[in-house]
C-alpha cells in the first residue's frame, strides 16, 4: 500500500512538474489578453447576420482563458446585449476548448500535434455550430425580437451605449490596468481552475500507478467504439481543459487511442449537464440540440482524423515525463503552482465563509 501512494505521488509531481511553467507562462499571457482584449469589446462584434459575427466570435473565444462553468454567464451576457444565437454558440464551443494557458499546457503534456490540432479543431467546431444555429435554430420569437432590435427607435440600435453601462474611469493608470491583469492571472484564473486541475492531476497520477500498459486497448479496443465511450463519459460531466489534459495523457499511455483521448478532451469541456440546462433554456431546444449534434460529430471526426495521422507523427510528449527527472526549473515552478492554487483554494473559502 506504502508503494502505491508512493508512487501515485511520484507520478503526480513529475505530471505536475512538467506542466507548471508551461502553465504560469499561460496564466500570464491570460492576464495580459483580459487587460487588452475587454468584454465589452467582445460583445461590441457579435451582434448580427451572416458569417462575419460567427467568425469573429469563434476567434474572440479561442484564447480566452474561461473554462466551461465561466463560459456560461459571459456567453449569456452576449446574449441579452444583442449578440446573435449562433455568435453565442460558437463562442460557447471555441472558449472552453482553448485558452493560452490549456494550449501551452497540452503542448507539455501531449506534444505539439495535438497542441496545434486541438485549437484547430475548435475553431471548426464552432464555425460548424454556429453556422448550423444561425441557419436552422431560429425560431419565429427569435425573428420578432431581431426586428425590434433593428428598429430605429431603439435606442440602443444606433450604436449608442446601452443606458446603465459603465465608463472606464480617466484616472485609471497603466501601471493599475497591469496589476490588475497580473491580479486576474495569478490569483483569479488559478482559483477558478485549481479545484479541477488537482482533481485531474490526481486521477491521471492514480490511474498511471494502478492501471497496466495497453490497459485501455484491452478493454475498450481502438477506433470508433472506444471514442463512442469515452463521449458518452465527456459530456455528461464537468471538466475543464487544463484539468482534462493529464488525464489524456495519462490514459495515453496505457493504451487509449489518441483519437478517443481527443474525443474526451473535446467533450468534457464542451459539454456538462448544467451547461446544457442553461443552453435549452435560455437559448431553446432546438439551440441546445444542434449544440450537442456540432459536438458529438465533430469530436469523432477529429477522433478518427487524428487517430488517422498519428501513426505518422509524435503526438505525446507524457512518455518523456517518465523517462527523466524534472530540472530545477521545473520543481520550482511546481512549488510555485501549487502555492498560487493553494492561496486560491483558500481565498474561495473565505469568501464562502464570508458570503
Amino acid at each position: 500500500m506504502l508503494e502505491i501512494l508512493r508512487q501515485v505521488a511520484v507520478d503526480f509531481w513529475a505530471t505536475i512538474a512538467q506542466m507548471s511553467p508551461y502553465l504560469l507562462f499561460g496564466f500570464l499571457v491570460a492576464g495580459l489578453l483580459s487587460i487588452f482584449i475587454s468584454q465589452r469589446m467582445v460583445e461590441r462584434h457579435l451582434g448580427g447576420k451572416g458569417i462575419l459575427p460567427v467568425l469573429k466570435a469563434a476567434l474572440f473565444g479561442l484564447p480566452m482563458p474561461l473554462c466551461s462553468c465561466g463560459v456560461i454567464p459571459v456567453s449569456m451576457s452576449l446574449r441579452q446585449r444583442g449578440a446573435s444565437k449562433g455568435s453565442t454558440i460558437a463562442f460557447l464551443l471555441a472558449t472552453p476548448q482553448t485558452g493560452v494557458d490549456c494550449i501551452l499546457v497540452t503542448y507539455s503534456l501531449l506534444g505539439p500535434v495535438f497542441a496545434i490540432f486541438a485549437p484547430m479543431a475548435a475553431l471548426v467546431t464552432s464555425l460548424v455550430g454556429g453556422l448550423l444555429v444561425s441557419l436552422f435554430g431560429q425560431t419565429p420569437e427569435d425573428k420578432d425580437a431581431e426586428s425590434e432590435d433593428n428598429d430605429p427607435v431603439n435606442p440602443q440600435s444606433d450604436g449608442s451605449r446601452p443606458v446603465g453601462e459603465c465608463r472606464c474611469h480617466p484616472l485609471i493608470t497603466p501601471r493599475r490596468r497591469l496589476l490588475d491583469g497580473l491580479r486576474y492571472g495569478f490569483l483569479s484564473l488559478p482559483r477558478d481552475i485549481g479545484k479541477s486541475l488537482l482533481v485531474g492531476l490526481t486521477i491521471a497520477a492514480v490511474i498511471s500507478a494502478l492501471m497496466p500498459d495497453d490497459f485501455f486497448a484491452q478493454k475498450l479496443g481502438r477506433g470508433l467504439p472506444a471514442m463512442l465511450v469515452m463521449m458518452l463519459i465527456g459530456i455528461p460531466i464537468y471538466v475543464c481543459t487544463s484539468g482534462s489534459v493529464p488525464l489524456a495523457a495519462a490514459m495515453i499511455l496505457k493504451g487509449l487511442s489518441p483519437g478517443a483521448a481527443f474525443v474526451f478532451l473535446m467533450t468534457g469541456p464542451v459539454t456538462n449537464a448544467a451547461g446544457l440546462a442553461t443552453i435549452w433554456n435560455t437559448l431553446g431546444r432546438r439551440t441546445a440540440v444542434l449544440y450537442l449534434i456540432t459536438v458529438a460529430v465533430c469530436a469523432l471526426a477529429g477522433g478518427l482524423l487524428l487517430d488517422a495521422i498519428a501513426p505518422h507523427m509524435e503526438l505525446a510528449a507524457a512518455p518523456h515525463v517518465h523517462n527523466m527527472g524534472p530540472s530545477l526549473f521545473q520543481h520550482t515552478s511546481a512549488v510555485v503552482l501549487l502555492t498560487l492554487l493553494g492561496y486560491g483554494f483558500y481565498t474561495h473559502l473565505r469568501r464562502r465563509e464570508l458570503a
